[in-house]
């Protein structure tokens, strides 16, 4: 009886492994959605969080700490803004993984899809990716939250008042960088995502053959939408092969209804999923 209830255990403890243990890795390593949608909705109970606002900073301490190796960068010629950075050592150029962390300035508005989810993703690929045996040569990585994504004038050119973060450090740091993938809206419910026109072909394709093995296909539908200026477009026109996960069209942009009843752990996970499986292969792991 002692000798079958041993062996019973061993079987469930391995079961669904391959015969070089891929799956049961995949399952070790895995994002958890259930805990990056409960860093989403820690941010949304904070309310609006403006670039530059005492709450935004305050939140950049607690998401500093929640990054490996997490530092600040100042945003130059926009005082009190500041970047988040995070870093896993490797080969350089490196891989980044990013979101902005700032809301748009409007009064009732939290950001659940535009804003924390992004960022609650980029933390839990964080400490996931933290925790995975690298090989020799794997890239290194970074993981950067941008302050000031949202534009301060709107009658003026996003290019001008927004992506202030993203325009900073891509002037300092694109010669360092093999690839960014950029979460923006990556949790509303229902979530469909086509590749947005500008985002790197090449760099879509491996990302839906990531999704595909993960078993998130159907998030990520063939197609190609319009192009969006985003916090990618300063990394793309330094010749950064960068994409953009964004859900768009999105009938809550920039409205009060984009609130914990627009957002789905579901689609959180998947764009979670697609993005750790995409990175593990950039980086040979």
């Amino acid at each position: 009886m002692r000798v079958l209830l041993g062996v019973l255990l061993a079987a469930l403890a391995c079961a669904g492994c391959g015969s070089d243990g891929a799956q049961q890795s995949a399952r070790v390593d895995r994002f958890d959605g259930t805990r990056a949608f409960a860093e989403l909705r820690r941010e949304v109970e904070l309310g609006p969080r403006p670039a530059g606002s005492p709450v935004l900073r305050k939140l950049a301490v607690r998401l500093k700490h929640r990054l490996p190796r997490g530092h600040f960068e100042a945003v130059p010629g926009h005082p009190g803004l500041r970047n988040i950075v995070g870093r896993i050592p490797g080969k350089k150029p490196a891989v980044v993984v990013a979101a902005h962390y700032d809301t748009k300035d409007l009064p009732g508005f939290v950001g659940a899809n535009d804003g924390a989810g992004g960022t609650a993703a980029v933390l839990e690929l964080a400490r996931a990716l933290a925790q995975v045996d690298r090989l020799p040569g794997a890239p290194a990585l970074r993981f950067i939250l941008f302050d000031g994504e949202e534009a301060t004038d709107d009658s003026r050119a996003f290019e001008r008042t927004g992506i202030r973060g993203s325009k900073a450090y891509a002037r300092a740091h694109a010669d360092e960088l093999r690839a960014l993938i950029l979460l923006d809206f990556v949790a509303a419910t229902d979530m469909r995502m086509v590749r947005e026109s500008s985002s790197d072909p090449r760099l879509w394709r491996k990302l839906r053959g990531a999704a595909k093995a993960a078993g998130v296909e159907r998030f990520f539908p063939p197609g190609t939408g319009g192009a969006i200026t985003d916090d990618h477009t300063p990394f793309l026109m330094r010749g950064v092969p960068s994409i953009d996960l964004i859900a768009w069209p999105y009938d809550c942009w920039h409205q009060p209804c984009d609130d914990m009843s627009a957002v789905s752990e579901q689609s959180l996970d998947a764009s979670g999923e697609a993005v750790l499986r995409l990175v593990r292969r950039l980086g040979g792991t």
